[in-house]
């Protein structure tokens, strides 16, 4: 027997066994006898979740996903995508409309009230993005150079407040988009850009040879999926899927994504006692 037909012979038999003893399904029976892994998401920021030039949804969020699905069938292209607003993260859980949200959310106190968060995926931060012939080389130029830098910002409330916890004497410039972001440091206008980590290393990896990273992040941020509160076992079912991917049989998967979209190599989980306990 081939693993696709032992999965849903094993789905199978789960849901006639839970109605014969009048036990109410859970989630993770319900997406195993469905076929189909129901997943939350956007499709316009990359890189976590964009359309290419066919029209075919990629990026950081759509691999992870595809990583439960293949830990729930062992067909990772079992998934389908909802794409849905920032502010349809939480309500499409609730009311059941997908499985799961991944799309680069933030972990709060007040969003976990309202759902279950997996453990981590990623860990985003700020970050200062310079051209590659900058007349400053790292964040420690940056930093001694004081006031004589203008850093270039995404529009926001906190915008002043955010640069100056890492360079105290810069001046500020805010932007309404990333586009506007790039455009500044691009002509000169601004020294650097401050704007996620990720965004940095992607546009860094997509525009080889023009732009370096910094060197220096800060405001950590902690990226995880949400699943609908009151299912333990679907719960611990996503944790395992997500936390082998990171750690164990499905690191080389995890590992090619990240290469991809961040244009960085991890090394491997070390053999012998769990580094994610010491």
């Amino acid at each position: 027997m081939d693993v696709k037909s032992l999965i849903c012979g094993l789905a199978a038999t789960t849901v006639l066994a839970l109605a014969a003893t009048g036990a109410q399904a859970g989630k993770l029976e319900d997406v195993l006898a469905r076929g189909t892994l129901v997943v939350g998401t956007g499709s316009t920021n990359a890189p976590w979740h964009f359309k290419d030039a066919g029209d075919t949804l990629q990026g950081f969020d759509i691999d992870v996903s595809k990583i439960v699905a293949k830990a729930l069938f062992g067909d990772a292209e079992k998934v389908e995508f909802v794409n849905q607003s920032s502010d349809a993260r939480i309500p499409n859980i609730t009311t059941g409309k997908v499985d799961m949200t991944c799309q680069f959310m933030t972990v709060t106190g007040e969003r976990a009230q309202q759902v279950n968060f997996t453990v981590p995926y990623y860990r985003e931060g700020v970050g200062l993005m310079l051209k590659a012939d900058s007349q400053y080389a790292d964040y420690a130029a940056l930093k001694a150079a004081g006031s004589s830098v203008t850093v270039a910002v995404l529009q926001n409330v906190y915008a002043e407040e955010l640069v100056h916890k890492a360079l105290p004497e810069a001046s500020v410039d805010q932007y309404e988009s990333q586009d506007l972001l790039y455009q500044a440091l691009q002509s000169g206008r601004a020294d650097t850009a401050a704007t996620d980590q990720s965004s940095i290393a992607w546009y860094v990896t997509q525009n080889a040879g023009q732009y370096k990273d910094a060197g220096y992040g800060w405001s950590p941020q902690t990226y995880a999926c949400a699943l609908a509160r009151g299912d333990q076992d679907w719960l611990n079912f996503v944790n395992t899927a997500l936390h082998e991917a990171m750690t164990g049989v499905e690191f080389d998967t995890y590992a090619a994504s990240y290469k991809e979209w961040f244009g960085k190599d991890l090394a491997p989980p070390a053999i012998g006692f769990p580094v994610e306990f010491k």
